[in-house]
């Protein structure tokens, strides 16, 4: 069975198999990972999803359905979560976001930067952005602020540059990466969120 097939039918089947996977640091790099390659498009459109467990074809996405994907693959649905937690606590969200929304929406919810990035700090831990490579672990999740004040996300690897900088697996344009980007644009949040 060629590569390409076999990795789009793993993360296809990754909720499934979850239960067995324990959600630790390496767990999440490594699913993450597996996007390389699987992932090959950037794509934002708006698209209605099914819920619980919705997602747009693995072929394509942005930045947020790397980390949405990598979690959901060790049992944890940030589609619900975030959904959730926003219908909860909707004056919080609504402060960190940059657009004009009456409501949760379980279509987009977990597909934007700010929603992630307020969900993480409140069920996880929030760390002060470092420009000290040692303060960023596997696993561990980062946000940028991009030229023309767009927003990323990505997730530190175990991997490093040749001079020690973790490298990160994210989705800038290209599809999934893994790259040595950690540095190359104003950190604006850094997290850790290992669910129980």
């Amino acid at each position: 069975m060629p590569t390409k097939l076999l990795s789009t039918l793993m993360l296809a089947l990754a909720p499934m198999l979850a239960s067995a996977i324990p959600a630790t640091p390496q767990a999440l790099v490594a699913a993450a990972r597996k996007q390389v390659g699987v992932t090959v498009q950037y794509d934002p459109r708006y698209e209605r999803l099914a819920y619980p467990g919705g997602d747009v074809p693995l072929e394509r996405g942005v930045c947020t359905d790397v980390v949405v994907r990598a979690y959901r693959q060790l049992g944890q649905d940030l589609q619900v979560l975030v959904h959730e937690d926003m219908r909860k606590a909707w004056q919080v969200y609504q402060q960190q976001g940059r657009w004009q929304m009456k409501g949760p929406d379980r279509n987009i919810d977990h597909r934007r930067v700010p929603n992630l990035g307020t969900y993480f700090a409140r069920h996880g831990t929030s760390l002060r952005p470092s420009k000290e490579a040692n303060a960023y672990r596997a696993g561990d999740i980062v946000t940028w602020r991009l030229p023309r004040n767009l927003t990323h996300i990505g997730i530190v690897s175990d991997k490093q540059s040749w001079s020690g900088v973790p490298l990160i697996i994210h989705n800038i344009g290209e599809g999934a990466r893994e790259e040595n980007i950690l540095f190359s644009y104003p950190i604006t949040g850094h997290y850790r969120w290992q669910p129980r």
